[in-house]
Formats: C-alpha cells, sequence, structure tokens
C-alpha cells in the first residue's frame, strides 16, 4: 500500500481535528481527556498549517516561473 498523498494527508488530519473539536465542544470530557485532546489538536493544527504552507511554496514556485 502506498503513502497517502499530501493532500490525503492533509484531509485526514483535518477530519481528525474536527472530530476533537467536536468532542471538546461537546464538554462531557474528563479534565484529563480534555487536555490530551486539546494536545492532539494543537499538534494536528501545526502539521495542518505545515502542509498548506508547502503547497503555497509550491504554488508560488508553479506560477513564478
Amino acid at each position: 500500500m502506498s503513502e497517502p498523498t499530501t493532500v490525503e494527508q492533509y484531509e485526514q488530519l483535518l477530519t481528525e481535528l474536527q472530530t476533537i473539536v467536536e468532542r471538546l465542544e461537546h464538554g462531557e470530557l474528563s479534565l484529563a481527556e480534555a487536555l490530551h485532546l486539546y494536545e492532539r489538536g494543537a499538534e494536528l493544527a501545526a502539521t495542518c498549517q505545515q502542509l498548506l504552507d508547502m503547497a503555497e511554496l509550491r504554488v508560488r514556485q508553479l506560477t513564478d516561473g
């Protein structure tokens, strides 16, 4: 099985992040669970941002020349 593409990876991470946000917004978690999910969400958000930054760089490289 091949590695997921950047787009597939981004979509998977974003889906996981959305699930975490929904769970946190629902509010029926212990403090420990909420902190764990918050930390995971922060990691996912940072990784998603890195993927978006890489995509933006690729677009610039393609349009600049």
